[in-house]
């Protein structure tokens, strides 16, 4: 079935309730496992309802901010998503509670009772009205970057139709669309501001509600964290910056070199190449012709993926007025079907949302004979290895969309890759900081934010940017506001995914058995068990991160980066 013919209709929440409440008192009364099992189906296929309901109407709406329709359903999710959360903590308690824990455990495996446990100490019915507001802020910051109409070369464009302008080869392009991007941040921080500062204030009162020293630790709960704790990432950081950010600087002044400069502004920085950088060959028919063939091609699983993917189109791509910003993946469980969102803005980055968005979808097409919700998707540091890691898996096929640009675009993914760790570190160290002192004022936040980036991204220089200089690149960065904690992952799966790209150059057949075999365990192992099943290194090990730069350091050796 297309997307277009899902069924969508508000439900109603106090019929759902009376429904729910009875199906957990079932669960509570069966009399034996057998009899459990099938009160807890049915409850799970209330609960997949609910789910199904909510992620429809959150892509119709994200797709179209201003569809009136689909605005009002989100405000009503916002309003009774915490509602169905408590819903949710009764069937946990019965769950803990259960007679036949033992034979649950065996059923469904300990991350979901973990998952179980987790849920239950972030939620209260008292931070009820607390989590309806966090989530009207943040679909009030989407909708603030969604109403972004900024005029340049002769059209009005949102944030992500700039991205051509801003990595354009022609330097004076890059900085008048640099410039009138950013303007849009400046003339709203305000607003930026107010959402922020409502936003790390609620998190850390419902944190204190909840028995909570502050919102990191409620939010290392809420992220389902169960192998780790502040102090092993406190130790990846401490490899970050003594190896990977040494390379990420090389890489910078190879790039300042290559393109001509003495040394990189920040409106250079997204150009590898003084020609240019890669070019897609094609418009986004194109692309999705050539991804056709790509998974195809890839094996028999990615092929029977992406042809349910284009046949029931499950695939939003383009950019367009009054769209969300960025990319993601969801899962609509009733229709066992992942959908893909992005901005094509007509980059690369084209095809890295394509490939990164693919793996979260791939996995969860190969995770579908899981009818438990908590555990169809991964925890999201273990998702992102997935993610990631089909970016490299498919660098074989490049040549498909950037013809004899196809080593400039294996040159840049890759070095992007490690340019990335350190941005992804500050991210996670601003926002530890933010949630230990919430009450610091708006300007020192901006301070922080600055000297972390002089602290892992030494080479950065705004120039007579003021804005930006005060330490307001974050406003973009739609995790610290929506997700926050959910940026480490990145980092902790960008390591993973790079050894699956040592794989794939060393033994490509026994890498993608280790790459299904993850996929196929969806979200019923913790992060660490899944990093030990795709035969990894845990990024927390000593000597992870400095055998993995060994690695590229070869790898970008060998190539005379100045004839691409």
């Amino acid at each position: 079935m297309k997307f277009s013919e899902f069924k969508y209709e508000r439900p109603n929440y106090n019929s759902m309730k009376k429904e729910f409440l009875s199906c957990v008192e079932d669960i509570n009364n069966s009399r034996n496992y057998k009899e459990q099992q099938k009160n807890i189906h049915k409850i799970n296929l209330l609960r997949n309802k609910i789910e199904t309901l909510s992620n429809i109407a959150s892509i119709r709406y994200s797709t179209d901010t201003f569809n009136k329709f689909y605005k009002e359903e989100k405000n009503y999710w916002d309003e009774y998503m915490p509602l169905y959360e408590e819903l949710n903590s009764y069937f946990y308690n019965a769950i803990v509670n259960s007679k036949f824990k033992y034979d649950l455990i065996k059923e469904f495996g300990e991350q979901f009772f973990t998952i179980v446990e987790y849920s239950l100490k972030s939620f209260s019915k008292e931070i009820i009205s607390e989590l309806q507001e966090e989530n009207k802020l943040c679909s009030e910051y989407t909708r603030l970057l969604a109403s972004a109409e900024i005029m340049f070369d002769g059209k009005i464009r949102n944030l992500s139709g700039m991205g051509k302008f801003m990595y354009s080869k022609n330097r004076k392009t890059r900085e008048l669309a640099n410039k009138a991007y950013y303007n849009f941040f400046e003339e709203n921080e305000t607003k930026f501001d107010d959402i922020f500062d409502k936003l790390v204030k609620l998190r850390d009162k419902m944190s204190k509600k909840l028995g909570f020293e502050d919102f990191v630790e409620l939010g290392y709960v809420r992220m389902m964290r169960s192998d780790y704790r502040e102090y092993m990432i406190k130790n990846v950081r401490k490899q970050v910056l003594k190896y990977v950010v040494p390379m990420a600087n090389e890489l910078y002044e190879k790039q300042a070199k290559r393109i001509g400069l003495e040394y990189l502004s920040y409106i250079d920085e997204g150009v590898e190449f003084l020609t240019g950088n890669a070019s897609l060959k094609g418009d986004s028919r194109y692309i999705i012709k050539n991804g056709k063939r790509m998974y195809s091609e890839l094996s028999k699983e990615t092929n029977e993926f992406f042809d349910f993917m284009l046949e029931n189109e499950l695939m939003d791509l383009e950019t367009k007025k009054g769209k969300g910003a960025g990319g993601y993946c969801t899962y609509i469980p009733d229709y066992k079907s992942p959908f893909i969102f992005s901005n094509f803005n007509q980059t690369a980055d084209d095809i890295d949302v394509l490939t990164h968005e693919a793996g979260h979808a791939f996995q969860l097409y190969m995770s579908r004979w899981i009818d438990m919700p908590e555990i169809n998707f991964p925890t999201l540091d273990s998702c992102e290895i997935h993610s990631m890691s089909m970016e490299f898996i498919t660098w074989p096929w490049m040549d498909l969309f950037f013809k004899e640009d196809t080593d400039k675009y294996k040159f840049t993914h890759l070095s992007s890759s490690i340019k990335f760790i350190p941005y992804g570190v500050i991210v996670d160290e601003f926002q530890h900081y933010i949630y230990k002192n919430p009450n610091v004022d708006k300007s020192k936040r901006k301070e922080i934010w600055r000297f972390l980036e002089k602290k892992y991204l030494p080479h950065r220089k705004y120039g007579d940017n003021s804005f930006l200089e005060r330490g307001c690149w974050w406003f973009k960065q739609g995790h610290i506001f929506k997700n926050p904690f959910y940026y480490i992952d990145y980092v902790l799966a960008q390591i993973c995914a790079l050894q699956f790209w040592k794989k794939m150059i060393q033994d490509r057949d026994a890498g993608w058995k280790d790459y299904i075999n993850i996929c196929k365990v969806g979200g019923t192992k913790s992060f660490l068990d899944i990093v030990s099943m795709g035969n990894l290194y845990s990024p927390f090990d000593d000597g992870c991160i400095e055998s993995i730069i060994g690695d590229v350091k070869s790898w970008f050796d060998e190539i005379n980066d100045s004839k691409l």
